[in-house]
């Protein structure tokens, strides 16, 4: 008998976040990679860095994410040695718009797209299955996400510094991770601003606890 998660696909499973500030972004991400109900790995990094201070959290099939994140780091690279410059944050978020619009049959990946440029600062772009491309100042994504909508509308206000952002991400993950049996693990931060990308981890004995079980 062979148990059946090794049919299954690898899915990143995923709770993602990501928040503007004045100055800047935080991005945040779950841990978990489950195959089926197996989980594969708890301590996988959805934080891919696309340039120097651009970075994107996946969500959906590992194999599609980790593959358009390959893509456009590549495409990305090669813009800003052309232009002698380091790439805007929206160019690497129409690229992936780009991708994911055109294979929008094949492939299972939902993205959002985080970072600093010298003309618009912090930026969060989302990036959702099919295809779409919205700026927000605020967004989530993956299975998790489902379970904080609530939670997002009733703490985030626009004007947050850099410190109570990189606190409501590592809440909302929390909470998400608490609910959803694909999220789970460790929190990985980021915040991404012109000093460059400061990271974070918040380990599993360390995360914000709400329930009372």
């Amino acid at each position: 008998m062979v148990p059946d998660w090794t049919k299954q696909e690898v899915s990143t499973g995923t709770t993602i976040m990501a928040v503007e500030y004045d100055g800047g972004v935080v991005i945040g991400a779950d841990s978990r990679t489950t195959t089926g109900a197996y989980i594969a790995n708890r301590v996988t990094d959805k934080l891919t860095p696309i340039h120097d201070r651009i970075f994107c959290c996946r969500s959906g099939s590992a194999a599609d994410t980790q593959a358009i994140a390959d893509v456009v780091t590549y495409q990305l690279g090669f813009h800003s040695i052309e232009l002698d410059e380091p790439p805007l944050v929206e160019t690497a978020a129409n690229l992936f718009k780009a991708s994911c619009y055109r294979y929008r049959e094949e492939l299972m990946a939902g993205i959002l797209v985080a970072g600093w440029d010298r003309r618009k600062g912090g930026q969060v772009y989302c990036v959702p299955i099919g295809g779409m491309l919205v700026r927000q100042p605020v967004s989530v994504g993956g299975s998790g996400s489902s379970y904080i909508y609530g939670f997002m509308d009733s703490n985030y206000k626009p004007g947050l510094t850099k410190e109570q952002c990189l606190e409501l991400t590592a809440s909302a993950l929390s909470l998400a991770m608490e609910r959803d049996g694909s999220s789970g693990g460790v929190i990985r931060l980021a915040s991404i601003s012109e000093e460059g990308v400061e990271r974070r981890v918040i380990l599993g004995n360390q995360l914000p606890r709400f329930s009372t079980h």
